[in-house]
């Protein structure tokens, strides 16, 4: 599946349309370069579920939580791995605590810790486009 994000506008929609095919999948891994919108992204995901926190990246945190008005039985857990410089950092974090809780996961520089995603992460690719959008793509 893919979805183009015309600009800041068109966001919204865009994650409204990625909400749909979510399904029973748990874990998003998001690829693409710096700049790309990955937390923009993720950012509006998680408003368009209901999120009412502020939203930010969890550079320095490297996972933030969310809870989902009206549903505070789903929670949101949003990971930046990117200041990540081994896998033992990952281990100490206890991530499979976070990523098989049934939570939401969606995982920013997930490349860094590619051995540790569970076979069944949905993998989610922002590309941004000479014209200035975004092409997301979900595999």
């Amino acid at each position: 599946m893919t979805i183009k994000i015309e600009n800041l506008e068109g966001i919204a929609e865009a994650a409204r349309s990625f909400i749909a095919q979510i399904g029973d999948r748990r874990v998003f891994a998001f690829y693409g370069t710096m700049g790309a919108g990955k937390t923009t992204f993720i950012k509006a995901i998680c408003e368009a579920l209901g999120v009412e926190d502020v939203i930010t990246s969890p550079t320095f945190a490297i996972v933030n939580e969310y809870e989902i008005s009206g549903n505070e039985s789903l929670k949101v857990f949003h990971f930046d791995f990117y200041r990540i410089k081994r896998l033992e950092e990952v281990y100490d974090m206890g991530y499979e605590d976070y990523f098989y809780s049934g939570a939401l996961c969606f995982i920013e520089w997930p490349e860094l810790i590619e051995p540790l995603l569970p076979v069944d992460a949905v993998r989610v690719s922002i590309d941004e486009q000479p014209d200035g959008s975004r092409l997301v793509s979900i595999t």
